[in-house]
């Protein structure tokens, strides 16, 4: 019996840890704008085109709109306006940014090439990955027991990209067309392709289409030189 429930708490464990990626306790402050609400009031008030500051003070979002560019900077005024967080009312807003990682690709799969079946690579690759990130907060208002309502902010973040890095992958005859001179070795090559990442918060995790370059003189007869594969690329966000 005792084991059972050591059994079970570690995987209630593991699955309320599974339920806070994504959860924030608190909305951090800046410039965001406004991608969907379900308060016409709200959206009337700022717009989708214009991007406001946001500051959360306990169960309220501060609203500071600012200027769209250097020529509205000239005659905008600023608005300043509070917004009560109420249950059944949400906001949605969108920071959006450029973004440079570094992922590991645990493997790459490669489509058939004349004799050889599709192949699995899980040798060591690395790549350095730039692009552009979508971070979607998503702030409402829910009812606690005790009656009293509390803020609730859960975020997901987007990302789409290219990457280049380096890597190894075996090459032996069969992957040169018996071109080779040595039996089997592992050969060295620069990656380079595009992505769509998954940000959990606490781990980056992506979908790649890329291509090899085999380096050396056997680049010329491998029959998976600038080939396309589908592969993962995993990073922890250490930020």
């Amino acid at each position: 019996m005792p084991s059972i429930i050591g059994r079970l708490g570690g995987e209630w464990g593991l699955f309320t840890g599974c339920v806070a990626v994504g959860q924030l306790p608190t909305l951090e402050s800046g410039d965001y704008r406004l991608f969907r609400t379900n308060d016409p009031a709200l959206a009337a008030a700022i717009g989708k085109e214009r991007t406001v500051y946001v500051e959360q003070v306990q169960d309220s979002l501060k609203f500071l709109s600012q200027p769209k560019d250097e020529a509205d900077a000239k005659t905008h005024v600023p608005r300043r306006f509070n917004y009560p967080l109420r249950r059944g009312q949400h906001v949605i807003l969108l920071d959006s940014k450029f973004d440079l990682d570094v992922f590991t690709i645990p493997f790459k799969a490669r489509p058939p090439q004349g004799p050889l079946p599709l192949q699995l690579n899980t040798n060591f690759n690395a790549a350095v990955y730039y692009g552009r990130r979508l971070d979607f907060y998503h702030v409402n208002s829910r009812q606690l027991l005790s009656g009293r309502q509390q803020p609730h902010v859960r975020t997901v973040g987007l990302g789409y990209g290219l990457f280049t890095g380096l890597g190894s992958t075996v090459v032996n005859p069969d992957v040169t067309n018996q071109q080779s001179r040595v039996a089997e070795y592992e050969g060295f090559v620069i990656h380079f392709g595009a992505a769509a990442i998954y940000d959990a918060r606490v781990f980056n995790l992506g979908l790649a289409v890329g291509a090899d370059q085999l380096m050396g003189p056997d680049g010329q007869h491998w029959i998976y030189q600038s080939k396309p594969w589908f592969g993962v690329l995993f990073g922890l966000d250490l930020n």
